[in-house]
């Protein structure tokens, strides 16, 4: 019974061209007047035809936008699950992250970021699958779902990691077994030299100490009073699924936020991006300008980052571009008498 719902109410649409026709092809057979030979008969004829063939063109068409609608309804709702926005407040830091995608009508591609408070401080993932668009999805899915949980597990940044390489294997030789069926049945050779994820985890702690592993990923900006800064790199592991992870990883640990300052993560195809005479983005000088006037929420500043990169591209992007802001707007532990000491942070009203 619901299959023969679901039936009639896709056929609905085809009712009344149908019902059209079926006057046309009545007028053609019986009508006195279109049996006629003349000029008058032929203009009628033509004209019944040309109502019902309309009627037919428009009912397909409004059936098909019609589905077309619920499907990019039930799309978006799945992708902003899959790649949610992060909460504009996270244990006393303000996030926020968008993200750009090169595939027309999709709101996410191969780019991939997460925020969870964790007893161990606040953990971050920025991520980018090679290649762009929904067939990274697959692998932008396998990745955040193994974060999201790994993220409250792990007590040491290294082993998240591990988790979503051994995630990222998983999704990786599932679909390469799909892809290219092995003879009896174990996995094939190469799964993961096709597929590989450029990837930032960082751990922020109470006290500004940031931690942070690198996969061949771009190190993050440091906003400050002084505008933006590169993030001093340190010697970044291999892509995720290229190659295996060394048994020791090294845990980045030379950067401080303190109050009011804040990260800018960004995947390569910021930096990337060039407009119609080949020029690359200018990341660094777009930051500056916009911190030029003194704090700017962040999503305020992701909003302008994004205008400024649409417009030096013309709209027309060539990779998925990923952007989070992290700001440290918690107080410093008052040293002074009650009363003095608190954090005064210039805190810019967030947009409407």
């Amino acid at each position: 019974m619901p299959r023969t719902r679901t039936c009639i109410r896709r056929l609905a649409p085809l009712a009344l061209p149908a019902l059209w026709g079926a006057v046309a092809v009545v007028w053609k057979l019986a009508c006195p007047i279109a049996q006629q030979g003349g000029t008058a008969a032929r203009i009628a004829t033509s004209a019944v035809f040309f109502t019902a063939g309309t009627g037919l063109v428009l009912g397909v068409h409004h059936g098909l936008a019609r589905e077309l609608k619920q499907v990019r309804a039930v799309a978006h709702a799945a992708q902003r699950v899959l790649l949610r926005p992060p909460p504009p407040s996270l244990d006393g830091l303000s996030l926020a992250a968008a993200q750009l995608s090169a595939a027309r009508g999709a709101a996410v591609g191969g780019d991939l970021y997460e925020a969870v408070a964790t007893p161990h401080g606040v953990r971050i993932v920025i991520g980018d699958v090679r290649g762009h668009g929904l067939p990274a999805l697959g692998a932008v899915a396998a990745v955040l779902g193994s974060f999201r949980e790994a993220a409250h597990d792990e007590p040491e940044l290294g082993g998240v990691l591990r988790r979503l390489e051994r995630a990222l294997g998983r999704h990786l030789r599932d679909r390469a077994r799909e892809e290219h069926p092995a003879p009896g049945g174990w996995d094939p050779a190469g799964a993961s030299a096709e597929e590989f994820v450029t990837l930032l985890l960082l751990e922020i702690r109470r006290d500004g100490t940031v931690l942070a592993l690198n996969c061949e990923h771009p190190w993050p900006y440091r906003l400050g009073r002084t505008g933006a800064e590169p993030v001093p790199a340190g010697e970044p592991l291999p892509p995720l699924g290229a190659f295996p992870l060394p048994d020791e990883l090294p845990v980045h640990r030379g950067v401080t936020l303190p109050p009011g300052e804040a990260l800018l993560l960004y995947t390569d195809g910021a930096e990337d991006a060039r407009d119609a005479a080949g020029r690359f983005f200018p990341l660094q000088d777009v930051l500056d300008a916009a911190l030029d006037g003194g704090p700017v929420h962040p999503a305020a500043l992701i909003h302008r980052v994004h205008a400024a990169l649409l417009r030096h591209t013309g709209g027309r992007l060539t990779d998925d571009v990923a952007l989070m802001v992290v700001r440290n707007d918690r107080c410093r532990v008052p040293a002074q008498p009650a009363g003095q000491g608190l954090c005064r942070t210039p805190i810019a009203p967030s947009p409407r």
